[in-house]
């Protein structure tokens, strides 16, 4: 790979990036290792100087940080500081970073040492309510989904390279659906969160006969009240519909509408 890089022929540097991870699967990681077509132009983007997934070498000397995962133990917001301390953008990458992701289910019981008891028994084990990277940092840039879509990390890096915006979609799956020409789940029986959630994911699990779970959070706007008429209409219960908008984490401030919680206050950012 050439160390030379240009865009409509202006020199550009390789940014050095870093790939971290909190409380995860590492899936959002391993999305990026596995597009092979297009890996090596993306590598020929940016210097990537601490990848734990992809190669054994590795720096503190990073200028943007991708940070995988959630926050679920007290020395995670410490690494999380450090890493932020360091880097000049940090990207939350995934649900687990933006929202606390499917880890984050384990808040809905309310009662962390009855959590600790069932999942570990007399094991010891460090846990704490599990919360998204802003509530400890400031995030810069949130890149949505379970897992990230490769397509779209790749494009948000080409961005950041060339020094152009970032702009993510605000309107809903449900566009993206009826684009791609999609059959309506909610005809063929299947519960959605489609008409409520963030666009961007070019209705990937919809286009495979799947309804939405809301993995990328709420479209900018959200008519939560309407969905569960849509969902009512279609003879499913309100539960379904709760079970379906806690699942990533990302409609937390629609389900406190919906259900009369108030959210948890978040610790100072850094």
């Amino acid at each position: 790979m050439s160390d030379a890089l240009s865009y409509l022929g202006v020199p550009l540097s390789r940014p050095r990036v870093g790939f971290f991870e909190l409380t995860s699967c590492e899936g959002c990681q391993l999305q990026i290792l596995n597009n092979e077509a297009t890996l090596l132009d993306f590598l020929n983007l940016v210097t990537i100087v601490n990848f734990r997934e992809g190669m054994s070498e590795r720096s503190d000397d990073y200028e943007i940080a991708f940070v995988e995962g959630s926050v679920s133990r007290e020395d995670e917001i410490v690494r999380l500081r450090e890493i932020r301390e360091k880097a000049r953008v940090l990207v939350a990458l995934g649900s687990c970073a933006c929202f606390g992701g499917v880890n984050r289910l384990k808040n809905r019981f309310g009662d962390l040492a009855w959590v600790k008891k069932e999942v570990y028994g007399d094991f010891a084990i460090e846990t704490r309510d599990v919360q998204p990277l802003e509530d400890f940092v400031t995030v810069d840039l949130k890149i949505y989904g379970c897992p990230v879509k490769k397509e779209e990390v790749e494009r948000i890096v080409t961005n950041l390279v060339v020094g152009k915006a970032v702009r993510l979609p605000e309107y809903p799956v449900c566009m993206e659906c009826k684009a791609n020409e999609n059959i309506c789940l909610f005809e063929l029986g299947e519960p959605c969160l489609g008409p409520v959630t963030r666009a961007g994911c070019d209705a990937w699990c919809t286009g495979n006969r799947r309804g939405c779970w809301g993995c990328r959070g709420p479209a900018e706007v959200a008519n939560i009240k309407e969905l569960e008429k849509i969902m009512t209409r279609h003879g499913f219960s309100r539960e379904v519909l709760i079970d379906r908008l806690e699942c990533f984490g990302g409609f937390a401030s629609c389900l406190d509408t919906l259900t009369g919680k108030k959210k948890k206050a978040g610790r100072n950012k850094a």
